[in-house]
């Protein structure tokens, strides 16, 4: 049971709260995960929205999780040196910190964030970067990964940051199935743009019926003008309409479309690296390799051995399927 624990510090934003409570303190999720939330001294704990929590543990908690989510909180000022001391000894013992929005200040003002790039609410980014000139602050992505120590822009953010950080622990089918049941969008990259050009629908929304054809033909050479031809729009009209709407480009959203699929692939399928490649569009095994390390840290032949076999129990560590993927490249 992997064990997660909110945060809580004066004057926390409740939607930032809510968002960890939600992905991994739902009461569907308690085979994977047990949630609580804990403040710097238990009981009654401001929030930002004219409200309090009651936070039933204090920093002790921290001790015993595995994943630690700090909420954003206002104003910006340095926790108590108790909250930054517990930080820093959960990260000494490799447990997971994560920060929604302005939750970033406090893994910043602990020392977590130095020589690490991170983001926080477009807004707060230039004063993070003034606060702490040793974190390298990215105001235009919606979340960071750092291994150890991950980040989220502001406020919705954190829900794609705590999505991928499922996907992580227990693959894409369960994300996507606490996806599903909070009526989100199943995966966003996270280096997609925190804010668009015209707040106007998404792609899937705008371009609905192009992005449903995208999505059944992933196994051909799919290009922008191909896209475009169908959405009946000129190729640089439609990319640069597309871009402005999603905040990424047809071809880099088709890539992740890609991606998504190939990690369900190889999560509930015994095909082989080449045959996912073909199946969804990602071209040979070796290009397939390239962009699916790029975007997850991990090759295709370790990301199904860690998922595989939940989702596959017949399949065995003796299965040839296995073995030919597990050779080195």
């Amino acid at each position: 049971m992997h064990r997660v624990v909110a945060l809580a510090l004066p004057d926390v934003v409740a939607f930032d709260l809510a968002i960890p409570a939600q992905v991994f303190g739902h009461e569907d999720e308690r085979q994977l995960y047990s949630f609580a939330v804990c403040a710097p001294e238990p009981g009654l704990v401001k929030t930002t929205t004219g409200y309090a929590i009651h936070a039933a543990e204090g920093l002790e908690a921290l001790l015993s999780a595995d994943t630690i989510v700090v909420p954003g909180f206002s104003p910006l000022t340095d926790p108590p040196p108790e909250v930054s001391s517990a930080l820093r000894g959960a990260a000494a013992k490799g447990t997971r910190l994560v920060s929604v929005c302005t939750g970033a200040f406090a893994l910043a003002a602990a020392g977590l964030l130095d020589g690490k790039r991170a983001t926080t609410h477009w807004r707060n980014a230039e004063h993070l970067q003034t606060l702490h000139p040793e974190v390298c602050v990215d105001a235009g992505v919606l979340y960071i990964d750092e291994g150890g120590v991950s980040t989220s822009a502001g406020v919705a953010a954190g829900i794609d940051l705590c999505l991928h950080l499922v996907r992580t622990d227990h693959g894409t089918e369960a994300a996507n199935r606490i996806a599903r049941r909070m009526v989100v969008a199943p995966h966003r990259e996270g280096g997609q743009a925190q804010f668009i050009e015209r707040p106007v629908a998404p792609p899937l929304t705008h371009f609905a019926e192009t992005c449903g054809w995208a999505l059944h033909h992933l196994a051909e050479p799919l290009s922008v003008h191909d896209m475009a031809t169908h959405a009946g729009w000129g190729s640089s009209s439609f990319a640069r309409k597309f871009l402005a709407v999603a905040g990424l480009t047809p071809m880099r959203w088709l890539t992740s479309q890609r991606l998504t699929e190939a990690c369900r692939l190889l999560e509930t399928t015994n095909l082989t690296v080449g045959a996912i490649a073909a199946r969804t569009g990602l071209g040979t095994s070796a290009n397939f390799r390239l962009h699916f390390t790029r975007e997850f840290n991990t090759t295709p032949s370790s990301y199904r051995r860690v998922f595989a076999d939940r989702k596959r129990p017949g399949m065995t560590s003796q299965s040839p399927e296995r073995e030919i993927l597990a050779k080195p490249r």
